[in-house]
């Protein structure tokens, strides 16, 4: 059985959705029963609690800029500030009678006794939960929902979270941290700790900002896990908002060359490497948002594009997680990157659309095309093929599929299969056909109370599931989703790469010497984009070769 993952967070916006997972996986362990498919073991450590209860919190190190954290960094790196957590596993808030917030102890619910410990003080996120538009949340802190080990917290005080000046905003200041000796023995430390109580390390998860300085932090994090952790898998997310909120060229630029240099280098240093955001473009030309069909969420905000990855990420996880399976970051890693493909693009459905009661070849069988979203700010051509796809499906259960129709014959080839996993495979394999496909399905779904965002659309029942027309009255919450995901190796990155090259090399770098006066020299800068330019050409087709070449030869 593939053994532990150690998870580091790098900026942000990574904050952001690694706060979000955490609350993912809390509520799926308040469901003990129905979440026996996935090892909680593989991302979570046991943890105790106040009075003694025993609970748990991530294997984490997280790297966040003075004022990033709120309250969790105002007591030193790392510090775990006591008002913001009560409970055996997670605070988290439930609408109470009257429609008033109330920060409840998810160990309360076990035993006659009431909780132990003081009443949680109001937090930003209570306000936060009263505002439909979740605007109140400005910091991954305040929506954060779990206990933090105090090694996982490391403020980085050189650089402001927020403000015109101070920030961390180019790659080589974010190199330039690591390359300070008490900086690097603080994440040294940090990760020791957390790999040497693991009895069976399998690896690390990098979820890290690829628009700022923080590229620069990933860089230098994923070369030393490469060379202190030889043969364990590095999966790195490359995290970017769903909009930007730069408005002049020159950070425009910055934002440019700091996410070149970060797939550059964090793909490199991993096993696999995704770019992850609902942005429609990477590039200088702006492009609308990623939308969903029943999310109505805010791209402003981070608090909910953050969800929407969160609940990607969790079912991307699936493959080096599951109780039944031995597969391992390395493995997963493996059946992506062959021929020089380092990095892969995600795809997402969320919520997968089912009609309540419906079997997955009936629903499967409603979409002529796969209904996902693609996830790296590029926008997908029709019919894109593959070259090899890991797809999880989660949420809809797994009832014998088939059923006959009058005369007893199959309703299609899907209602022909014997089981739930024949039944996405044959569907991948007609969707995409000589592709390598793995596939799982899961019945566990995944969870959604508080604080994850209400952002759904009333159609979607509180199992997440469409209803056949609106409710009249207000709709219930929704407490989980079906979520399909998939992570790929396909030409469709080879538009995101060499459309990210070609845009740069448009820019007049000159205009840029603060940025290459941090540390990053021209030269080495021509060399990225080399770089980028020769990892783009791992994912041509056929067509695309012959337009990239057409494209070269008029440079």
């Amino acid at each position: 059985m593939p053994g532990e993952a150690v998870t580091l967070q790098l900026g942000p916006y990574a904050g952001s959705a690694g706060a979000h997972w955490w609350g993912l996986q809390a509520a799926a362990l308040r469901r003990p029963a129905e979440a026996t498919e996935l090892r909680s073991s593989a991302l979570l450590r046991p943890a105790q609690a106040p009075g003694g209860r025993e609970g748990h919190a991530p294997r984490l190190v997280a790297l966040e800029l003075k004022g990033g954290a709120g309250a969790l960094g105002t007591g030193g790196a790392g510090a775990e500030a006591p008002v913001t957590w009560n409970g055996a596993v997670a605070a988290y808030l439930e609408r109470g009678p009257g429609g008033a917030s109330a920060a409840r102890d998810s160990g309360s619910r076990a035993g006659s006794g009431a909780a132990r410990g003081p009443a949680p003080a109001p937090s930003p996120l209570a306000a936060a939960q009263d505002v439909p538009s979740g605007r109140n949340v400005q910091l991954w802190s305040h929506h954060r929902n779990v206990q933090l080990h105090p090694k996982s917290l490391y403020v980085i005080r050189q650089y402001m979270h927020d403000g015109d000046c101070g920030c961390l905003e180019a790659f080589a200041q974010g190199e330039g941290l690591l390359q300070d000796p008490a900086c690097m023995e603080e994440v040294e430390d940090r990760l020791h700790y957390f790999t040497e109580e693991c009895d069976s390390l399998q690896g690390f998860q990098v979820l890290c900002d690829l628009h700022n300085g923080f590229s620069g932090v990933g860089a230098k994090v994923t070369e030393l896990l490469c060379d202190e952790y030889p043969g364990k898998g590095i999966l790195s997310w490359g995290l970017t908002p769903a909009l930007s909120s730069v408005a002049d060229c020159q950070r425009s630029a910055y934002r440019l060359m700091n996410t070149a240099l970060g797939v550059v280098h964090l793909s490199a240093h991993s096993s696999l490497f995704c770019p992850l955001s609902l942005s429609g473009s990477l590039g200088l030309k702006p492009q609308p948002p990623v939308t969903f069909p029943y999310l109505s969420y805010d791209a402003s905000l981070s608090y909910h594009s953050s969800a929407i990855l969160a609940a990607a990420l969790d079912t991307l996880t699936v493959p080096y997680r599951l109780s039944s399976s031995q597969g391992s970051i390395l493995h997963l890693a493996e059946t992506l990157n062959f021929s020089g493909r380092k990095v892969a693009a995600a795809w997402a459905s969320v919520p997968f659309p089912a009609l309540h009661g419906s079997s997955l070849p009936d629903a499967l069988c409603t979409h002529q095309d796969v209904p996902w979203k693609l996830l790296a700010s590029c926008r997908e051509r029709k019919g894109s093929s593959c070259f090899a796809q890991s797809v999880v499906l989660r949420g809809l259960g797994k009832d014998r599929p088939g059923s006959s129709s009058a005369g007893g014959q199959p309703r299609s080839p899907l209602h022909a299969c014997e089981s739930t996993e024949h039944v996405l495979q044959h569907y991948l394999h007609s969707a995409c056909p000589g592709a390598f496909s793995t596939s799982h399905v899961l019945e566990q779904p995944c969870y959604t109370p508080a604080p994850y965002p209400q952002f759904f659309s009333p159609r979607l029942s509180r199992e997440g599931f469409l209803l056949d027309q609106a409710p009249r009255s207000s709709p219930a919450a929704v407490e989980s989703i079906p979520v399909l995901a998939a992570l790929r190796s396909a030409p469709v990155l080879h538009t995101l790469l060499y459309g990210l090259y070609k845009d740069l090399q448009k820019l007049n770098t000159r205009r840029c010497a603060s940025f290459f006066s941090a540390g990053v020299e021209q030269e080495d800068f021509q060399e990225a984009l080399h770089k980028l330019r020769t990892l783009s050409q791992c994912y041509e087709a056929e067509l695309e070769a012959e337009e990239s070449e057409g494209e070269a030869d008029s440079d």
